[in-house]
């Protein structure tokens, strides 16, 4: 099935069972007495039944339990299910239920409510799974996969990926890295008629810098690996070119050695893979991240509101052109996105010049535009892409398509920066001084990896009061 029946149907098993759960224990506790007299009876049964449905969903949300469990173990699903609905027991017990049960009989009561949730979302869950299981096998909702490597490879790892089809996965290309002194075939198909790219390392006529083309072209969402494992360079290079792609690394177990630190292991249905590069972040802390950049966003542009609109009208009265100043930036997997800053430049600033950074006492600066940008205050309007989804709050600062594609091509793993959300500051703007050279790009590149590899809540907030500081300091340029 697709992502999006995916998830309805599991949101509406979801409720439809936390609202079953809730109704037996209302019949456990009020009509059928299990647990004691009760100290008073509700005088709703609906309403509490769907803030208690609320309630859960949201927690399943931000715990993350409607992510893309693509393929994976139903009992990994049933683990994760295990902790999220104690967690959320705990909360109302704490919260709820501590008033209102009779203490001889509270633990019965709480743990019955725990099992019914869990053993009928359980239930629900398993049915959602074995119904995806079998349309994955017929061909349904198949994640499109292209294979790179050595030509002996491609064949044997098609050949396994083919004896498994619950893992979801159908072939739809592969780049074939011919040997030294090997001719590899002109053109190929694989499957039901798979287009399949054909590469030869060093020869212009087709080589694996083709990679990111056939991912756009084809749809690919997972990039199956099988190298060698003295072939460093050429995983390093397929790493670099997907880099910022939405799609899953997948390598056969020969280069665990290679990136131990970047990597986890996962079995698919006996198909040994590695994937490399997971998700920075846990679930939950991605959540806290959204829930801070929504919350933030809202308080800095409605409690700011006149201020804005005072430096907005300000703007217009000193220069000509207007307040708001868009431009094209590249956002997270390479989606080019509007990013909105107060115009501190005259108007038509780059007309002669073309793209250029911004230097020191840069003459294309309006006095008005000099002030806000010693300030931080021109990245204002910025919260409203956060809003949008565009950005974060905290992430590499995102750069125009014109500087992408040329750094790109002289910085390795630059495009490392686009797995995840640009962001109004960043750990590179609070270490290292604004763009003026390749140099201090290539140094900003080394924080923003920093930061990926190591993001937390707790990295971000760090990052958010040194950003207070260096705003009022007046250090902006």
């Amino acid at each position: 099935m697709s992502r999006r029946i995916e998830l309805i149907a599991l949101l509406a098993i979801d409720a439809l069972m936390f609202s079953l759960a809730y109704a037996l224990l209302y019949l456990a506790r009020f009509e059928w007495q299990w647990f004691g007299q009760p100290k008073l009876y509700p005088m709703m049964f609906w309403l509490p039944m769907l803030l208690m449905t609320a309630y859960w969903v949201l927690l399943f949300a931000f715990s993350g339990m409607y992510r893309e469990r693509y393929a994976e173990s139903r009992f990994d699903e049933l683990v994760s299910l295990f902790k999220v609905v104690t967690v959320g027991v705990l909360i109302l017990v704490f919260a709820i239920f501590i008033d209102t049960l009779e203490p001889s009989s509270s633990r019965e009561a709480i743990f019955f409510y725990w099992a019914s949730v869990y053993g009928l979302v359980s239930v629900g869950r398993l049915g959602v799974r074995t119904v995806q299981k079998a349309l994955l096998l017929r061909g349904y909702g198949v994640h499109k996969a292209l294979i790179v490597g050595w030509s002996d490879k491609v064949e044997q790892l098609y050949s396994e990926v083919s004896r498994y089809p619950e893992a979801g996965l159908k072939i739809v290309g592969a780049i074939r890295v011919a040997r030294p002194g090997e001719q590899p075939p002109v053109s190929e198909s694989e499957g039901d008629g798979a287009a399949v790219a054909v590469a030869q390392v060093g020869t212009s006529a087709c080589t694996i810098e083709a990679l990111p083309r056939l991912i756009d072209e084809l749809g690919v969402q997972d990039v199956l690996i099988a190298l060698d494992g003295r072939d460093h360079d050429a995983l390093l290079e397929v790493l670099r070119l997907c880099d910022g792609k939405p799609v899953k690394l997948k390598l056969v177990p020969d280069f665990y050695t290679l990136i131990g630190g970047m990597a986890r292991t996962e079995h698919m249905y006996g198909l040994p893979l590695i994937e490399v590069l997971p998700e920075p972040m846990p679930a939950w802390e991605q959540s806290m991240k959204r829930l801070m950049d929504v919350t933030v966003s809202l308080l800095v542009l409605g409690l700011g509101l006149p201020l804005w609109l005072a430096i907005g009208l300000l703007i217009r009265l000193t220069s000509p052109g207007p307040a708001i100043y868009k431009q094209q930036r590249v956002g997270q997997h390479g989606r080019i996105f509007t990013l909105y800053k107060f115009r501190t430049m005259y108007v038509d600033a780059e007309a002669r010049t073309g793209p250029v950074w911004a230097t020191k006492d840069d003459p294309r600066v309006t006095p008005i535009g000099r002030w806000l940008r010693r300030w931080r205050l021109d990245e204002v309007p910025q919260f409203w892409n956060v809003l949008k989804g565009d950005m974060s709050l905290v992430g590499p600062r995102p750069e125009r398509p014109y500087f992408v594609e040329k750094l790109s091509r002289e910085i390795p793993l630059y495009n490392r920066r686009h797995r995840v959300k640009p962001g109004i500051t960043g750990w590179a703007q609070v270490r290292w001084k604004y763009d003026s050279s390749l140099d201090d790009v290539r140094q900003k590149v080394k924080f923003d990896l920093f930061y990926i590899e190591n993001m937390s809540l707790r990295m971000d907030l760090k990052i958010i009061f040194r950003t207070i500081y260096t705003m009022l300091a007046g250090k902006g340029q």
